[in-house]
């Protein structure tokens, strides 16, 4: 509502519905300078990237955990459990020097480095639990039939898996999208910043005109929202299925 309003009007009454609709603060939040476009680009570079680096690297980790018993197997499934318990923030320092050091701080692909790493123990944990759960009878049937292991985790689990690589895909989206401070750190002063900061820069030069800040709030928040969306059906699938494991 406060979006659809003048600034005096938003300012004056901010809870009331607007008497016309007025889209100047969409225009001015587009064109305002900070390069909104530009930066939802990169936000979906980087969430798109992210997402799928998690759902490759991620599930074949899983899998070869879930399939293989041993000592080793159950070890590197608790290193993943510690990494969803022990706050990343207090790594945040040397991981900064060391993005730094390799060339990847400033630029989109060390983003997407650092979101596979943060979001990897959270997306092994929701394909372990799903894996466990899976009967073994096809993956022997292709096996017997002559295809090799990769094959048949290609062709036969990872069809069988689309609930939880939905949910896996919703999850770390969510989260790689709505990164505000991690963002703000790698990427501040480059000319790659993502919608999160470029909202907040606009809200800096844009301080009492509370329209052109609701209107980029709007903007950067609709994609995400409309993706959950049409995708919350598979992501409760997955969590159902992982929670019976």
């Amino acid at each position: 509502m406060i979006s659809l309003k003048t600034a005096p009007e938003a300012y004056v009454d901010p809870l009331s519905l607007p008497g016309s609709p007025n889209w100047s603060g969409y225009e001015d939040a587009i064109s305002g300078g900070t390069g909104m476009g530009a930066a939802l680009l990169n936000s979906a570079i980087i969430t798109v990237g992210s997402v799928i680096c998690l759902i490759v690297i991620g599930s074949t980790a899983a899998y070869v955990i879930a399939r293989r018993s041993g000592k080793l197997s159950n070890g590197l499934y608790l290193v993943f459990l510690l990494g969803i318990i022990v706050p990343w923030e207090l790594g945040l320092v040397p991981l900064y020097i060391a993005m730094r050091e390799a060339g990847l701080v400033g630029n989109l692909i060390g983003m997407i480095a650092f979101y596979t790493g943060l979001f990897m123990p959270l997306t092994v944990f929701l394909y372990t639990g799903f894996v466990r759960v899976l009967p073994r009878d096809y993956e022997e049937a292709a096996q017997v039939d002559g295809a090799s292991q990769l094959r048949t985790f290609l062709r036969v689990v990872m069809p069988l898996l689309s609930p939880v690589t939905g949910t896996v895909a919703v999850l770390t989206g969510l989260f790689v999208w709505n990164q505000f401070f991690t963002q703000l750190i790698f990427l501040s002063g480059t000319e790659n910043i993502t919608a999160p900061v470029a909202v907040y820069a606009l809200a800096s030069a844009n301080v009492q005109e509370w329209n052109v800040i609701f209107a980029a709030v709007v903007i950067v928040v609709a994609p995400i929202v409309a993706f959950f969306v049409f995708a919350q059906r598979t992501m409760i699938r997955g969590f159902s299925g992982g929670v019976r494991g």
